[in-house]
């Protein structure tokens, strides 16, 4: 018995189904394998002194720290801490470059002037910001959610101001022709066509403000995963002279 075209048809969107989903199954199968060998052979090469776990530690002695943070619940209140301060920084970039990228393409005077500011400012190192910032405005959670601001809204205006620029000119003459203003053409056809450059704005966003945080918890906090880091490193760093006296223990005796 003949099949139907649509029967036909079915049996080809279940074949592409499945396809789909064994090649979802495979990717995800191949990133677990690949993380889970390079914590093997890191865990393998600490253990056969392949690398020095003194300076290069291994996964058994992270998780050992790891959990010994979890159970005094020092690790969740750094967390929460850093959490927070991304967060309301992601939320205050996102405001404040659509606000900016709005007003640039709404006069295209202002945008001329102040575009090779904007590209110098967005070039500048932020790590340099961030003592500048305590200077003028203390140490403080205020201190580092404009350090986490700074790190990524000149680059956000240009992204958002460039991706309005694109919208299709057809359809805004389209607009202007059948008698909208300027705001019938940005609500219409600008901000519209401008939801993928947004979106992909915003992905940018949450890892940048994230940097910017830990960049300014490194120098104006008491707590989060910025101080936890900075924290670590100087008690790193007084190791030294036992470092030192490692080192002659083992070696010195064989040429004595």
């Amino acid at each position: 018995m003949k099949k139907t075209a649509t029967e036909l048809c079915s049996l080809e969107q279940q074949d592409y189904i499945l396809a789909h989903r064994k090649h979802h199954r495979f990717i995800r199968r191949m990133r677990i394998a690949v993380l889970l060998l390079f914590l093997i052979l890191w865990e393998a090469c600490a253990n056969k002194q392949i690398i020095d776990s003194f300076f290069f530690s291994s996964p058994s002695r992270v998780a050992s720290c790891f959990l010994d943070m979890v159970r005094d619940k020092s690790l969740f209140a750094h967390i929460g801490i850093t959490l927070l301060e991304t967060v309301v920084s992601f939320l205050l970039v996102t405001a404040l470059s659509l606000l900016a990228a709005t007003l640039l393409w709404y006069s295209r005077k202002l945008s001329e002037i102040l575009e090779p500011y904007l590209v110098v400012l967005n070039s500048l190192p932020k790590s340099a910001l961030a003592p500048l910032l305590i200077v003028w405005l203390g140490t403080g959670v205020k201190t580092i959610i404009i350090a986490g601001i700074s790190v990524a809204i000149f680059g956000a205006v240009i992204s958002l101001h460039t991706g309005f620029l694109q919208a299709d000119p057809e359809k805004q003459m389209l607009i202007r022709t059948l008698g909208g203003k300027r705001k019938d053409v940005f609500c219409k056809v600008v901000l519209p066509a401008s939801v993928p450059v947004i979106l992909s704005n915003m992905k940018v966003n949450i890892g940048l403000a994230l940097v910017g945080v830990i960049i300014g918890e490194f120098l104006a906090a008491r707590q989060g995963l910025g101080y936890l880091i900075i924290y670590s490193s100087q008690v790193f760093q007084r190791l030294p002279l036992l470092i030192q006296t490692h080192i002659l223990s083992t070696y010195l005796p064989r040429y004595l």
